[in-house]
């Protein structure tokens, strides 16, 4: 898929463990995994808001488009 997660990153930069922004967040542990491993296939808005609130960060910090196939 073309869109990359960089949740790991945002994560390690605010030294922040998944288990502190699940429940800064409230969203469960594996759905954070799923997001984090680059595994899901949608993202609510309202999610990536409370994502965006807990890290300080933007939502193109986090989120990044590839081309596939392209050079």
């Amino acid at each position: 898929m073309p869109i990359i997660v960089n949740l790991d990153v945002m994560l390690a930069k605010r030294k922040m463990s998944l288990t502190e922004l699940s429940e800064k967040v409230d969203i469960t542990m594996s759905n954070l995994s799923i997001l984090k491993t680059g595994k899901a296939k949608a993202i609510r808005l309202e999610t990536l808001d409370a994502i965006c609130a807990a890290l300080q960060c933007q939502p193109g910090d986090l989120l990044e488009y590839a081309a596939e196939g392209k050079n």
